[in-house]
C-alpha cells in the first residue's frame, strides 16, 4: 500500500460551455459508461492509495450520487475511504475559488491524515497513471515536489486554459499559462507529489502571498528555493477544458489502438454500473466505427459516434461525429453532425443540426427540439 493519501481537485479554472451548467467536469459522462472522475479515482485505487479526498467546487449532487461510498472503486472500507468535500462557504467572487482556499476550508481533514505523502490529481483530465511508481520515484530522487507533465505537439489547440512547465532537464524552473504561441509544450497535468507537511507549508505561503493563489502559483514562486522535478507521462492524455476537447477526447478513443494506451487489462477503470437489457439493433440500423452502450434502441445510422445508455434513435436518422448522452431521444429522419447531446434531450421536430468538428454543437440537458 502506498504511503500516501490522495486528493482529487475540482479544477474550477476550466469552463466547459453548456455542460457545466448542470454538473462539474468530473461528473461528465465519458465514452457512454464512465464519468471523468472515474479516471483519477481508479488511478489512486490501482496505485494502492485508499484514502482519497474529492473536492467539489459547485453543483455537487450528481458527483456525490455517482461516487457514493466508493465501493465500486475497489476501496476497502477497512483500509481506507473516500471523503467527498463540498464548499462550506459562499464566495463573493469566483476568483477566490482556488484549490488553496478549498484546502484551507478543510485543513483539519489534511492535518489528520496519517500518511507521510500526498498525491494530488485533477478531476478534469483523462489519463492512466501509476501513482505508486511515481511516489517511489519521487522518494528516491530526493526532490521536494514531483510534477507530472505530457509533451504535446498541438499546444496551440485545446490547451488554452492549461499550464505548461519550463524545464531544465528534469528540473522545473517555472509553471505558466500556455499562451498557445508554440506547437510543442510540456503541459502540466495538475498532478503533484510531495510530503503532507510541505503541502501545509505551501498553503500558508500562498495565503500570505495572495488570496487568489493556486497551488501551481505558489510552487512556481518557490521553484528557486525548492527542488521541483518533473516526470513525463506517456499514453493517452486528454484535458477536458472545453466542449471541443470533450468532444475530441471521446471520439479519439473510438480508435482501438488509441484506447489501448488508456485501458489496460492490468489497470481497470472502475465506475458505477447499472443492469439493463442489451441494445437492440433493428434491421434498418447501420452502425460504423462507434461505441454504443447498453439499453439503446437503434433504428437509424450511426458513424464515428459515442452513444450513452438508454438512447433511442429513430428510423431514417443519421448521426456522425456525435456524443449522445444517456436517455436522449432522437426522432425519425433527424440528421446530426458533430453534436454533443446532453442527457434526456429530445430531438423530434428539428431534422438537421450540423456543426464542424473543431466547433461542435451542444443540445442542452432535457431540452426538446
Amino acid at each position: 500500500m502506498a504511503k500516501a493519501f490522495g486528493i482529487v481537485t475540482s479544477s474550477p479554472e476550466h469552463k466547459v460551455e453548456g455542460m457545466q451548467d448542470y454538473r462539474p467536469i468530473g461528473a461528465f459522462s465519458f465514452l457512454g459508461r464512465f464519468r471523468v472522475i472515474d479516471f483519477p479515482i481508479s488511478n489512486f485505487s490501482n496505485s494502492g492509495i485508499n484514502n482519497i479526498q474529492v473536492y467539489i467546487s459547485s453543483k455537487p449532487r450528481s458527483l456525490v450520487a455517482h461516487i457514493g461510498t466508493g465501493r465500486h472503486y475497489n476501496i476497502n472500507s477497512k483500509r481506507g475511504r473516500i471523503q467527498i468535500i463540498v464548499p462550506n462557504e459562499d464566495l463573493v467572487n469566483p476568483i477566490y475559488n482556488t484549490n488553496i482556499n478549498a484546502f484551507f476550508s478543510n485543513i483539519d481533514y489534511i492535518r489528520r491524515q496519517s500518511r507521510e505523502y500526498v498525491v494530488i490529481a485533477p478531476s478534469c483530465m483523462v489519463f492512466a497513471q501509476n501513482y505508486d511508481e511515481l511516489l517511489q520515484d519521487h522518494a528516491k530522487s530526493g526532490a521536494d515536489i514531483t510534477l507530472l507533465y505530457h509533451k504535446v505537439f498541438d499546444a496551440k489547440e485545446g490547451y488554452s486554459t492549461c499550464n505548461a512547465l519550463t524545464l531544465d532537464g528534469e528540473k522545473v524552473t517555472g509553471i505558466s499559462r500556455n499562451l498557445g504561441d508554440e506547437d510543442t509544450k510540456d503541459i502540466f497535468m495538475e498532478s503533484f507529489v510531495m510530503k503532507k507537511d510541505l503541502l501545509l507549508d505551501l498553503m500558508f505561503a500562498a495565503r500570505e502571498t495572495s488570496s487568489v493563489y493556486t497551488l501551481a502559483n505558489i510552487v512556481n514562486a518557490k521553484c528557486g528555493e525548492l527542488n521541483v522535478r518533473a516526470v513525463e507521462h506517456h499514453g493517452f492524455f486528454a484535458p477536458i477544458t472545453s466542449l471541443k476537447t470533450y468532444h475530441k477526447a471521446n471520439l479519439d478513443l473510438i480508435d482501438v489502438d488509441e484506447s489501448a494506451t488508456l485501458f489496460g487489462t492490468d489497470w481497470p477503470i472502475y465506475t458505477r454500473t447499472s443492469d439493463s437489457c442489451p441494445t437492440q439493433f433493428y434491421d434498418e440500423a447501420d452502425v460504423k466505427n462507434s461505441l454504443v452502450s447498453n439499453g439503446c434502441e437503434i433504428k437509424g445510422s450511426i458513424e464515428d459516434s459515442v452513444i450513452g445508455r438508454g438512447v433511442t434513435i429513430g428510423k431514417g436518422s443519421s448521426l456522425k461525429g456525435c456524443i449522445v448522452m444517456a436517455y436522449a431521444e432522437i426522432g425519425e429522419n433527424v440528421v446530426l453532425q458533430n453534436q454533443v447531446v446532453d442527457k434526456y434531450a429530445k430531438i423530434v421536430h428539428e431534422n438537421k443540426i450540423l456543426a464542424e468538428a473543431d466547433a461542435p454543437g451542444y443540445i442542452k440537458h432535457s431540452d426538446t427540439l
